[in-house]
Order: structure tokens, then C-alpha cells, then sequence
């Protein structure tokens, strides 16, 4: 059975048996009727994946594996922040007449600093780093940049990775201030997931781990009942996962590159409300 069905599941139980309740509390998220969305909670949540032993798709119900690195590529391939260059709609709600979220996401990934070995922006450093200082312990990205917040359509929730080289493994660190885990949390699971695999198949290395790092973990709680409906629900094998091994820079990826392979899966829930 999926090793990351049995991450998320324990994940939720713990949520739901010993999380804290902000009902009752001044909470910033609404509902669609405007509404309060109050949620359940656990502080710092620590998942780890080894994506040597499996790709970490859930199959209590399936991800849109396809559409997810189609966000995280629009963040680190394309460095944009206009949701036009984007082929799915969920990041309507946070953009401005003229498509753009700020000064957020893969805005901040593609402003250049000065490095050691010249200038160049995060993605690049990362890259640069990983070819040729691959033993250093500084290579990470952060794109909570406190100048820019008040002109970010959103403030970012998934907002630092760290990599680290282990042999001749890539493995990373992904910092999450806040997550929805219903409507969110496999979804940045299958992003990174896959950002790991690029990066180490351009930079020499097979992928390693990745660890998931949550501040905030909450269930709204209009989202109570498809939860506990969703971790009674069966649980299959991992999907197959595989990269056109062709691809030798990483700006060349697209997600016609992405082989799936025997995702068995449980029906997709539908209308998620989602709080704003």
C-alpha cells in the first residue's frame, strides 16, 4: 500500500483526535457566504518521503499530478507571478484586473542578487550550486521577502526550500508556514516531489528525500466530513513515476515529460469549498 496514504492518514487523525479548535476565535479566513472558516489545527507537523522507494501520490483520492507541476514550473521554470501563464484557475481569487498576484511566488524566484560565482536568481544559485559545490550547506531558496509582502496578492504559504547532497542523493527540505490538508497538502507533496527528480536528474544525482515541514496544519471544518469520510476510504499501491530522461536542463521540462504509470486511485471529491 502508498506509504504517503498512511503519512496522510495519521496526519489527519492526529489533527482531528488532539488538534486545537479555533472556533469562537477572530479568524481572517471566509467562507464563500462570508462566513467564518474556523479549522482544526496541529503545530508543526514533520513528514518525510523517500522517493526511492515510491512516488508519494495519494490514492485515497487523485491528485492532479500533471496540473500541480504545472504551478510549481509557472513558480521555478517560468518565475511568474501573472495566473495568464497558467493553465489552471487557482490563483484567480488572489490576482489583480491585469492577471498578476505581486511581487509573490516566482516573482521573488527570479529576482537576481550577487553570488559569489556572479549574478543570478535563486533557481539558478540552486542549480549552480548543486553542480558544483554540491557538498555545501547553503543551498535553499526563500521567497518570504518581508519588503515586498504588502504588495503580494498572497503571502506565501510554501515559502523556503533547502537542498542537501547525500551521497549521490538530492534530498530537500520544504517549509510551509500554513496548509489547508484537504485542498492542498498532496498537492505541494507531488510538486516537490517531482521539482526533486528534475533537479537531480540535470544535476548528476538519483532523488533522495524529501521532508515536508508544516507550521500550521489545519482541517476547515466544513471540510470535517469528507476528511474522516477519506482515510476510511481503501488504499493502493503507489503510482509509477518516471522523467523523460532526455531532458538535461531544467528550464527544457514541461509536463509532457511526466510518465505516470498504474495510479490506481479512490473517486475524485468534488465542490471542496475552499475558504479565502
Amino acid at each position: 500500500m502508498s506509504k504517503a496514504d498512511g503519512l496522510f492518514v495519521n496526519m489527519c487523525r492526529e489533527i482531528l483526535d488532539h488538534g486545537f479548535s479555533t472556533e469562537g476565535q477572530e479568524v481572517r479566513a471566509r467562507w464563500e457566504d462570508g462566513s467564518p472558516a474556523y479549522t482544526i489545527k496541529t503545530f508543526g507537523v514533520v513528514n518525510r518521503y523517500d522517493l526511492q522507494d515510491e512516488f508519494p501520490a495519494l490514492t485515497l483520492r487523485p491528485t492532479a499530478i500533471k496540473s500541480a507541476v504545472d504551478e510549481m514550473l509557472w513558480i521555478w521554470q517560468k518565475k511568474s507571478n501573472n495566473i495568464k501563464d497558467l493553465k489552471s484557475r487557482i490563483w484567480d481569487e488572489w490576482a489583480d484586473e491585469n492577471g498578476s498576484i505581486g511581487k509573490a511566488y516566482g516573482y521573488q524566484l527570479g529576482v537576481n542578487y550577487r553570488f559569489k560565482q556572479g549574478e543570478m536568481d535563486q533557481v539558478d544559485n540552486v542549480i549552480w550550486q548543486l553542480k558544483n559545490t554540491p557538498q555545501s550547506r547553503r543551498i535553499m531558496t526563500n521567497i518570504y521577502n518581508f519588503s515586498d509582502l504588502m504588495e503580494m496578492g498572497l503571502e506565501p504559504c510554501a515559502y523556503s526550500m533547502t537542498f542537501n547532497v547525500t551521497g549521490n542523493k538530492l534530498n530537500a527540505i520544504l517549509n510551509q508556514r500554513s496548509q489547508d490538508i484537504l485542498a492542498a497538502n498532496n498537492w505541494n507533496v507531488v510538486q516537490y516531489s517531482v521539482l526533486v527528480h528534475m533537479l537531480a536528474q540535470v544535476c548528476g544525482f538519483e532523488p533522495g528525500q524529501l521532508v515536508h515541514v508544516i507550521a500550521d496544519a489545519h482541517i476547515y471544518d466544513k471540510h470535517i466530513p469528507i476528511i474522516e469520510e477519506l482515510i476510511e476510504r481503501p488504499q493502493y499501491p503507489a503510482p509509477k513515476f518516471r522523467l523523460n530522461p532526455d531532458i538535461k536542463d531544467f528550464y527544457d521540462f514541461t509536463t509532457d515529460d511526466l510518465v505516470i504509470e498504474n495510479y490506481q486511485k479512490n473517486p475524485q471529491i468534488k465542490n471542496i469549498p475552499i475558504a479565502i
